[in-house]
């Protein structure tokens, strides 16, 4: 999807695949990435949609009710990968046998705690056999269905249930984990890491060149949570754009081995920008922890240069 087909009317008055009437929060960046992710289907295409157990699950599948107009899969926190695996081979044996005559596209979704933590054994083993499938993680930096506890997700500094700030602690004291990297790591055709940004070009790009290209395929999609963040549910966009302005998320993707840049700011913006935006940093703007945000200005441009060094290489 290039400059010369890609047409945000036409997609966005492609049916919903998530229906309407689900119950996430309001500023969820959740429900928007599996949105759009799905609009990125073509017409007529079918899908199997799996899905971590996490905030999208409980709010999106209670049963007998479902939000998805797509045959749908709900998981363990730690087998989503498995499981949509398992499914995507036996369609391969079906169709081989001549029971099966559709094309189906198989994706599945978790949040950061079941992709980053509980899930990252049975994600990697799905990517290194090579199943055809997408593993979409929408990463809000926790575990924000049981309580906005800490995950490897989680930024430096951010103040949560299990990572509290007080008199001896400014946050979690770790750097959070580059999984899109480790992902690439596992050699794949596709990896893409995006976000909410102006007309969702970039989302739905990568969503659509994850789907079908040929084999497996990650997508990393930060996605705001208005209660672990604490920031007011309008100001969900605006956070996005200073995530990628601040090269805290950087736009880029990895196709066939080759690192690529989708977006340079023109004028790289300091981390604060970002960070005020959000209660879970307000600790870090009194006097006293002010030095930490210099130091995780060093880590965002450390990161940045070793991802521009990538994209030049």
């Amino acid at each position: 999807m290039d400059k010369t087909t890609f047409d945000f009317k036409e997609i966005q008055g492609r049916e919903d695949r998530l229906a309407p009437g689900h119950r996430l929060c309001a500023g969820c960046g959740a429900s928007i990435a599996v949105r759009n992710v799905l609009k990125a289907l073509h017409p007529g295409d079918h899908a199997v949609v799996g899905n971590a157990t996490g905030c999208l699950e409980v709010s999106s599948y209670t049963y007998p009710y479902t939000a998805y107009e797509d045959s749908y899969i709900h998981t363990a926190f730690e087998n989503a990968g498995a499981t949509l695996s398992g499914v995507e081979t036996a369609y391969r044996v079906l169709r081989k046998k001549g029971k099966v005559g559709a094309d189906y596209k198989f994706i599945t979704f978790g949040g950061d705690g079941g992709t980053y933590d509980i899930g990252l054994q049975s994600l990697s083993g799905a990517m290194e056999r090579g199943h055809d499938m997408v593993y979409v993680c929408y990463d809000n930096g926790a575990y924000m269905n049981t309580g906005i506890q800490r995950s490897s997700a989680t930024p430096e500094f951010a103040d949560t249930t299990t990572t509290p700030v007080g008199k001896v602690s400014t946050g979690k004291p770790q750097s959070r984990k580059d999984l899109a990297a480790v992902m690439a790591a596992h050699h794949i055709p596709y990896v893409g890491q995006t976000t909410f940004i102006g007309n969702m070009k970039d989302l739905y790009t990568k969503a659509e060149r994850a789907i079908y290209t040929e084999g497996p395929a990650f997508l990393n999609i930060m996605a705001p949570c208005p209660r672990g963040w604490r920031y007011d549910a309008p100001k969900l966009g605006e956070i996005c754009k200073l995530a990628v302005e601040t090269c805290y998320w950087p736009l880029f993707e990895v196709a066939e081995g080759k690192w690529i840049l989708n977006y340079e700011p023109k004028k790289k913006l300091p981390i604060e920008d970002f960070l005020k935006q959000q209660g879970r940093f307000k600790h870090l703007f009194k006097p006293e922890n002010e030095h930490c945000i210099g130091e995780f200005q060093a880590e965002v441009d450390r990161r940045w240069e070793e991802l521009l060094a990538r994209c030049a290489g």
